[in-house]
């Protein structure tokens, strides 16, 4: 006998749908889960931390308890149907004294909190371990700490900022796709591992090239003709704008939204001095910022070029009818600043991590470090730079951490109601 073809797909599909009702998958769940996972933040990278206590609590009652596996992950059912549960508190509490010897818990996490179910999924909680508090200082010690990571951000957004006050102080441009000059530093950099294998040290070295040749692409292909063709400064920022979001989509297409880490630089242990805790890593980064933020200044006062490139900040009418190539000094600027923002990219990376977009992330705050201390002067941005990152990590003591960058924003406009031109610009007549 013949079977027509809608009965056979009859048959399929019914049984189909019996195997996914018979399987656990195909089962609706009939409980809600507090799960998450124990990392031990003083190794690199974390390590898990097993036999953790974490209890679930109603209306102060205990309902139920579990411990965290050989893996740190933890998944405790709570008692009760999911629509039972909807629009009930759970306390969900952690057991210090199941914590490993001289541990606590980190990033300001509490040992307990209460969440409330709004859905029928599982609720995800995660808890970072670290070395025990010391009880010693107190608010003093952290004002110390988060002033050490001041500074040390400082220097990352002073290296980072350099290109945007150097290309304003020449050509008059805000340039709103710097941040992807910074990105572009930082993934050639992991290019080079990456697809390449070469170590890190080499990897970075021949990016910032890169990132100064692209700098170089930037004003030949772009920025140098429509300043041949009289292009206004407004018209320019906009297509800055168009710019970096064209820019930051390839770099997506490319390399994805992951976020990646570079291979090859251990973190090393933590020194401790006087109770501040300081990383290696961190250090030996503030050190390059400051050596190349030194040679950058050097280079400014003391060379030829240097000199050049202040006189046609000044005025580049006058340094062109004295002798001055302000078309050489402009592409000049171009590589050095594309270069010193990649190599800012790189060092962000290497401290915090980076995605396709870390520039764009961190281009209001070099934007504030620039304005802060006064457009088109190398100087005013260091300066800037430090000051927003003292603001940006001390603000933090009292304020969230969602918050903590607000704090340099509204300074910043409070410093430029009272002095427009920034800290060490120049105040200028309109008119």
């Amino acid at each position: 006998m013949r079977l027509r073809p809608a009965a056979v797909l009859a048959v399929v599909l019914g049984a189909l749908v019996v195997v996914g009702l018979a399987s656990p998958a195909g089962a609706a769940s009939d409980a809600i889960n507090i799960k998450g996972t124990l990392s031990d933040t003083r190794t690199d990278p974390p390590e898990p931390v097993p036999d953790v206590k974490i209890s679930v609590e109603i209306d102060g009652s205990e309902v139920a308890t579990g411990v965290s596996g050989p893996d740190g992950t933890f998944a405790i059912p709570v008692p009760g149907s999911p629509d039972d549960l909807l629009g009930q508190d759970l306390t969900v509490k952690l057991d210090t004294d199941s914590l490993p010897e001289g541990t606590s818990l980190t990033d300001g996490k509490k040992t307990s909190f209460t969440v409330m179910v709004k859905t029928n999924a599982d609720i995800t909680v995660n808890y970072g371990i670290g070395p025990e508090a010391d009880k010693g200082p107190g608010l003093l010690q952290e004002i110390a700490q988060n002033s050490i990571n001041g500074v040390f951000l400082g220097l990352l957004l002073a290296l980072a900022a350099l290109g945007i006050s150097l290309v304003f102080g020449t050509t008059g441009l805000t340039n709103f796709a710097h941040g992807e000059l910074i990105t572009f530093g930082a993934l050639a950099a992991y290019l080079l591992q990456d697809a390449f294998g070469w170590n890190f040290y080499a990897a970075a070295l021949l990016a910032v090239i890169l990132a100064g040749v692209f700098g170089l692409a930037n004003d030949r292909l772009l920025w140098k003709p429509l300043r041949s063709r009289g292009t206004g400064l407004i018209a320019m920022m906009i297509v800055s704008i168009g710019l970096g979001i064209f820019l930051r989509n390839v770099y997506q297409y490319f390399f994805g939204a992951d976020n990646h880490q570079y291979r090859g630089v251990p973190a090393g242990d933590l020194w401790n001095i006087g109770g501040v805790g300081i990383s290696p890593k961190s250090f030996y980064i503030a050190v390059i910022c400051v050596v190349v933020l030194i040679l950058v200044s050097l280079a400014v006062t003391r060379t030829r070029l240097g000199k050049a490139t202040r006189a046609v900040s000044d005025n580049p009418a006058l340094a062109a009818s004295s002798g001055i190539d302000v078309n050489r000094v402009i592409t000049t600027v171009w590589i050095a600043g594309a270069a010193l923002a990649g190599m800012g990219g790189i060092m962000w990376g290497l401290q915090n991590g980076f995605d396709y977009q870390v520039g764009n992330k961190i281009l209001l705050l070099t934007f504030a470090a620039v304005t802060l201390g006064g457009l088109g002067t190398i100087w005013g941005t260091m300066a800037g730079a430090l000051i927003v990152g003292l603001l940006v990590e001390l603000s933090s003591i009292v304020l969230p951490p969602e918050l903590k960058y607000v704090t340099a924003l509204v300074v910043l406009i409070l410093i430029l109601l009272v002095r427009p031109q920034g800290l060490l610009g120049r105040a200028e007549r309109v008119g």
